[in-house]
């Protein structure tokens, strides 16, 4: 259709959300809640019912001598598309590449600078707020994103309020870690102990082999891991940790172990997130 015809919003179809501004509603499928597969009248349809959007937030990085490189990527999308599902909530496209910089000892790895991470979603919360979204609810897969996330989430507030933004006064920002939510951290304590480690860990990987079955093709005994440590940049990281884990031992995942935790994540994340839209502060 050429851009200067006009199409009433009236004639999009509804994508299943609820009839009253900060209402959820479970949907069937994800492609009702996917940004990337929605028309723009259908989103101005969407902010006159909800003003919640949820970003899923990762990193393309090494995940030990057996995982994924898109691992942070994979599951943050995942358990993004899972809460949008269950609350009815538009889900934009995945950030896949995240900071990373202490990973880059390790082939695939690609990483943005912390400066270049805060400006990107600084730009992405700006342009959400700039359309009417008031709550852009970041759900992160991806440990070394939280210190940047919470700066550019505090730039984004300042330049709104600068710009004058209609939204200004009520924009907030809410960073949830996946891999964080009690639920999630309860089950993967009890089905891995000590041995969960603190990258590459099995819990991360059992999601992994959940959503991409070839994956598991990969997994095999790995030797003891060197233990958690501090990390002064990827050089002395991979000298500390020659094979990429962290105290982890990712033979321990099973792909029915990730079904458990997306749907532990999805169900903790959810209730948080519709507490994040109801808030009137």
């Amino acid at each position: 259709m050429p851009e200067s015809a006009e199409l009433s919003t009236t004639d999009q179809p509804d994508i299943g959300l609820g009839s009253a501004p900060g209402d959820t509603v479970e949907v069937e499928g994800v492609d009702a809640i996917r940004l990337q597969l929605r028309s723009w009248p259908e989103v101005e349809a969407y902010l006159r019912r909800c003003r919640g959007v949820i970003v899923p937030l990762g990193s393309t990085e090494q995940h030990g001598p057996t995982g994924a490189i898109g691992t942070d990527a994979l599951t943050a999308e995942a358990v993004a598309l899972e809460v949008g599902r269950r609350t009815g909530v538009l889900v934009t496209p995945a950030q896949a590449f995240g900071m990373a910089e202490h990973h880059l000892g390790f082939a695939g790895t690609v990483s943005l600078q912390p400066s270049t991470l805060m400006a990107v979603l600084h730009d992405v919360v700006l342009s959400l707020a700039r359309h009417g979204f008031e709550r852009v609810y970041v759900i992160n897969g991806h440990g070394g994103n939280i210190a940047t996330a919470k700066a550019a989430f505090a730039q984004a507030y300042a330049t709104a309020t600068a710009r004058s933004l209609p939204v200004a006064s009520r924009l907030r920002c809410k960073l949830a870690n996946w891999f964080m939510a009690p639920p999630v951290m309860q089950k993967a304590r009890q089905l891995y102990g000590e041995r969960e480690g603190h990258h590459a860990t099995p819990s991360e990987i059992a999601l992994t082999l959940h959503l991409e079955p070839s994956l598991i093709a990969k997994q095999r005994p790995l030797p003891e891991p060197a233990p958690p440590g501090p990390i002064h940049g990827p050089d002395d990281f991979r000298r500390r940790h020659p094979d990429g884990r962290m105290g982890s031992d990712p033979y321990l995942a099973r792909a029915d172990h990730g079904q458990t935790l997306l749907e532990l994540a999805a169900a903790a994340l959810a209730a948080d997130l519709q507490t994040f839209l109801a808030a009137d502060d």
